[in-house]
């Protein structure tokens, strides 16, 4: 709770500072304009004096120029907001498993967590393990699968029904629907470690040096 609280504290400090910021170059910028048209009407010629028209056109771009100065101070406060927000946000997941893309796997329990994501339903669905050095371990055959996000465990077995050695493996999934390829997307567990901000956004780091975004998780765990 105390991290939501502080963020918000954060994110409040941020928005200001950037409209803050913002409202003063705006002034500065109409100041300066102000300034010019003042000295351009004192030193007009009597006999062709400025042209109503051309200083109400001159007012009508500063005005149009103040609200684009304006609505780009209210997009950076609320983008400062949202950045400070979302760390907060990711922040919660330290220590939690998320369901990202990713093909890696391994035997034991937490690493052996297979995901895929289809884009339509397929009529059959096989799994393919590989160990470090691409030799196949196991095929497994999954049956039809609907669409969207779908989860299995590997028992550790290799094909042989012996238990695969402890290390790194990948899966291949392969799916068809009427037999046209069906595509879709690997998955796997990662466990948040730490979260960090770059100009990318706010990224979850996980075990194993993986990086990821929040719009890679499909599942939290």
């Amino acid at each position: 709770m105390s991290t939501v609280q502080d963020a918000s504290s954060v994110s409040s400090l941020f928005g200001a500072g950037a409209t803050a910021a913002a409202s003063s170059t705006a002034r500065e910028t109409e100041d300066r304009f102000l300034t010019l048209l003042v000295a351009q009407m004192k030193n007009q010629d009597p006999l062709n004096p400025l042209d109503n028209a051309e200083v109400t056109s001159q007012l009508a771009q500063l005005s149009t120029v103040q609200g684009i100065e304006d609505m780009n101070a209210t997009l950076q406060a609320l983008a400062a907001s949202m950045g400070v927000n979302q760390m907060a946000q990711a922040a919660n997941l330290i220590g939690s498993a998320v369901l990202v893309p990713g093909d890696s796997i391994g035997p034991t329990e937490l690493e052996n967590v297979i995901g895929f994501e289809l884009s339509r339903p397929a009529d059959k669905v096989t799994v393919d393990i590989f160990d470090a050095a691409g030799g196949a371990v196991r095929s497994l055959d999954l049956g039809p699968r609907e669409d969207g996000v779908n989860l299995l465990a590997w028992d550790g077995l290799t094909g042989s029904g012996e238990t695969a050695p402890d290390g790194a493996y990948t899966f291949k999934i392969n799916a068809t629907q009427g037999g046209k390829e069906v595509d879709s997307t690997a998955l796997h567990l990662g466990l948040v470690n730490s979260v960090s901000q770059n100009s990318q956004g706010v990224r979850l780091n996980l075990a194993g040096n993986e990086s990821v975004t929040y719009a890679d998780i499909r599942q939290i765990f």
